[in-house]
């Protein structure tokens, strides 16, 4: 990983002096390195802003109440926890880091050890760094070429806690219709079992790339419907429910599986979803561009109720401008009642409510997974998020 550090270093015939906040707005010439997958399209507007953004920070108004003077990065900490300790809303980080757009996506700025210092000027803030080589926050930083690959000393901090989060990196948590179709499904087992476990083998057909070596066995649990698609009329995904997982040891029409991991009874009928690795990406907290609102559409619980550090499945995806990183707001739907003031008969429905917020992790075409952060009331199945204020 090439990383922006407090003497920043990158391969440029570019040297000079700047100011670290200057430097975070160099634009492509410092923009850290990311795969094109991540990469958004700049326009002069956008950029303008960010600019004068980075150049004036946040209102003080902005700042959370114990926002401290300075702040030690800690291990264990995530961006979240530093955004809510220094900012009401924690949404508005790149604002208060200085972040043009380039590097919202995927920062890899902030490590365990650095000095995050809050700087305060007529009548906005922002943040700075410094440590023991720089000296204090905006003091001047030497630029010159170079790389430096901080891989293997260490990692910059996570946005959310990776714990809760990575097994819906590795494992299959959701099957669109199309998709299901067109997965290998598991058509025997060893000596005509009615379920296998570890060790034991199953034969597959319908394996459309026979390179690849390694399956997650999955069952497709409920489908998922758009609560707003009150006549159900087609599912936007599938729940995969994770049993297990096997390994090619020879291929052909019907394929021959060994089951390296089990963690349900796997049978006749279970599917096989191709292993891919996805990396755990450190984008950071931000807000929507553009209005985006729907519905949670289920609790991966399978509990009616849910609350803070879990995970639900919303009715958004790509396709709606849902990307990683996307902070939302969380409202509980206003219950309809009867009102008993009235002279006749009325129902009225009482305003939605705001309970807490959401950070988006995965992204698929038609549906997220988003990680409930902080709520005020549990949340259930068919509460509304919209971009925050």
């Amino acid at each position: 990983m090439i990383a922006l550090k407090q003497s920043i270093r990158r391969a440029t015939p570019f040297a000079g002096r700047l100011t670290l906040a200057a430097a975070l707005l160099a634009g492509p010439l410092l923009a850290l390195a990311q795969p094109a997958s991540v990469r958004f399209p700049i326009t002069e507007e956008q950029r303008k802003t960010a600019n004068q953004v980075a150049q004036l920070g946040v209102p003080l108004s902005a700042l959370a109440a114990s926002a401290p003077d300075a702040y030690t990065v800690k291990r264990g900490d995530t961006l979240w926890d530093i955004s809510s300790i220094f900012l009401t809303s924690p949404w508005r980080w790149p604002e208060l880091w200085g972040m043009n757009k380039e590097q919202i996506a995927n920062p890899h700025l902030i490590f365990p050890g650095q000095m995050l210092r809050l700087v305060k000027s007529d009548g906005r803030a922002r943040l700075e760094l410094a440590d023991g080589r720089t000296g204090q926050a905006g003091d001047v930083v030497r630029l010159s070429p170079g790389v430096r690959d901080l891989g293997g000393e260490r990692e910059a901090i996570p946005s959310i806690p990776n714990r809760v989060i990575e097994p819906f990196l590795s494992r299959p948590g959701i099957v669109s219709p199309d998709e299901l179709d067109k997965l290998g499904r598991i058509v025997a087992t060893q000596d005509q079992r009615v379920y296998v476990g570890v060790g034991d083998t199953a034969y597959a057909r319908g394996i459309a790339d026979q390179n690849v070596e390694r399956y997650a066995i999955v069952r497709p649990a409920r489908p998922l419907y758009d609560p707003d698609d009150v006549d159900r009329r087609r599912p936007i995904a599938y729940e995969a429910f994770y049993l297990g997982l096997g390994q090619m040891t020879k291929g052909g029409d019907v394929a021959t599986l060994r089951i390296l991991e089990s963690k349900e009874e796997i049978g006749i009928g279970d599917r096989l979803v191709p292993v891919t690795r996805i990396p755990v990406i450190n984008y950071v907290p931000r807000r929507p561009e553009q209005p985006i609102d729907g519905r949670i559409v289920s609790i991966y619980s399978g509990l009616n109720e849910t609350g803070t550090q879990s995970i639900v499945a919303l009715n958004r995806g790509a396709r709606h401008g849902m990307q990683i990183g996307h902070v939302l707001a969380l409202l509980d739907n206003g219950d309809t009642i009867l009102d008993r003031t009235s002279d006749r008969r009325e129902y009225i429905k009482l305003p939605d409510e705001r309970i807490g917020a959401m950070f988006v992790f995965r992204v698929y075409d038609e549906i997220s997974y988003a990680l409930v952060l902080r709520v005020t009331k549990p949340v259930k199945v068919g509460d509304s998020f919209t971009q925050p204020e």
